[in-house]
């Protein structure tokens, strides 16, 4: 089984699953209906409960798509969002994102510094021993102070990038942990780097799950300057 492939579209791939089980609970459900109508008790009950159980197994199918939504393989060091930074005002900057998708999103933060967080899963036996890779995603994006009485005391921007909806695969996880008996750890990772006006940097994700943020030559030149 090519997990690499199959983990490019997890949530298409669980919503054709979901789709597929629907259409057999369809099939046992007309089944079930003759059987009734030609008073074959026996064999209409066991169609129903075939129904329900492929139902149930649609609807956990659907629910687990659902939730990996925004999800993206980790098979080795991969781009996780390309940063773009513009100063406004002393500690103040406007952020350009840039995912690997080419959609991007204009955020503004305070601060000296921007860190960004992801979300990382990792899975048991047998899927790990099948080859699946972890999976990852984007959480937040914050403006960090090197003061630390600054981070206590000053505005604070946070810019949260969880599913509109607020459910995903960490809320299923949390909620109902036993239907995700092959997710060993979901943890966190994060990088920090100061801001410079006009800079570039690129934060990947390597496949132990730790996020690196790097400048590109000209922001690290300036980030060189401001520390003399």
């Amino acid at each position: 089984m090519n997990w690499e492939h199959l983990l490019a579209l997890p949530a298409t791939l669980l919503f054709v699953v979901a789709a597929a089980l629907l259409l057999l609970a369809l099939a046992a459900a007309a089944g079930g209906r003759r059987h009734w109508r030609g008073r074959r008790r026996l064999r209409a009950s066991l169609a129903l409960v075939l129904t329900l159980a492929w139902l149930v197994l649609a609807l956990g199918s659907f629910t687990l798509g659902w939730s990996l939504r925004g999800y993206r393989k980790l098979v080795a060091e991969v781009p996780v969002v390309a940063i773009d930074a513009r100063i406004l005002s002393p500690q103040r900057w406007s952020l350009t994102l840039t995912w690997p998708d080419g959609s991007s999103r204009v955020v503004d933060v305070a601060g000296d510094a921007f860190r960004v967080e992801a979300i990382v899963l990792k899975w048991k036996l047998p899927a790990l021993l099948a080859g699946a890779p972890p999976v990852y995603r984007l959480d937040r994006i914050d403006g960090r102070y090197d003061d630390a009485r600054q981070e206590q005391e000053a505005p604070r921007t946070v810019i949260d990038f969880a599913p509109a909806s607020g459910f995903d695969l960490l809320t299923l996880r949390k909620d109902l942990p036993g239907w995700l008996p092959e997710v060993d750890a979901v943890f966190g990772s994060g990088a920090f780097l100061p801001l410079v006006d006009r800079g570039h940097y690129e934060v990947t994700m390597m496949r132990t799950g730790a996020l690196v943020a790097r400048p590109d030559d000209a922001t690290a030149q300036r980030m060189r300057e401001l520390l003399r």
